[in-house]
């Protein structure tokens, strides 16, 4: 255990590792657990941290807690994409028809030098970049009640990439391409070309990853 990890409350370090468990498919959708294997996957924890933990990760509906049983690890079907992507284009393009005036143009100018060097980036840092610039859009909402929801559907969003595996052929710089469109837009200060931008993009990713799922149908 790390310096820094040894200074948290037990309660939010079991989270924490659960939590990224059931994110990197290490504990898989469909799987059952019982407290105390849990306890002994994280590092010995006791049960009481780990019980609060899994309490939060109900809430986020990561998890089912079966009474006198344990937990089930939620599945994710494929009928949860359009869900996923239901809420995402209801929120991301929303947060900048209302709320991209807040945005840091020194933050959007940086996605741009970075997302122009494209050819540098690899799968992994992509996911990663990726990531950060929806996030970098949803920063500019004032409702905690939607950054909340949003929370959970990055959540799904990236056990999604876990299981659908490799990414499809020329989506990273399809990627790219639309994701400076909606910079440009934000740029301009244009909020509604700039969501309509977002809502072409999440379309275009919701058909690449039922492609995805079509090529690691296994998984699923």
């Amino acid at each position: 255990m790390t310096e820094h990890n040894r200074n948290k409350p037990l309660k939010q370090l079991a989270y924490e590792c659960i939590k990224e468990k059931i994110l990197s498919c290490e504990y898989k959708p469909g799987l059952y657990l019982n407290e105390q294997q849990v306890c002994e996957d994280i590092g010995g924890i006791s049960r009481t941290p780990v019980r609060d933990a899994l309490g939060r990760l109900e809430q986020e509906g990561l998890l089912n807690i079966l009474p006198k049983k344990g937990v089930i690890i939620s599945e994710l079907q494929i009928y949860d994409i359009n869900r996923i992507y239901e809420v995402r284009m209801l929120l991301e393009p929303y947060a900048l028809s209302h709320y991209g005036a807040r945005l840091d143009p020194d933050g959007l100018n940086r996605f741009a030098v970075t997302m122009s060097s494209k050819n540098q980036i690899q799968t992994a840092n992509f996911y990663d970049l990726d990531d950060r610039f929806h996030g970098f859009i949803m920063s500019a909402l004032q409702n905690q009640y939607l950054m909340d929801t949003y929370e959970n559907i990055s959540n799904m969003n990236q056990r999604l990439r876990v299981l659908s595996g490799s990414h499809v052929k020329n989506r990273i710089a399809d990627t790219f391409a639309e994701h400076m469109q909606i910079i440009s837009s934000c740029l301009e200060k244009n909020w509604e070309k700039a969501a309509d931008a977002m809502t072409a993009h999440l379309e275009k990713s919701r058909i690449a990853t039922f492609q995805m799922i079509a090529e690691n149908k296994d998984n699923f």
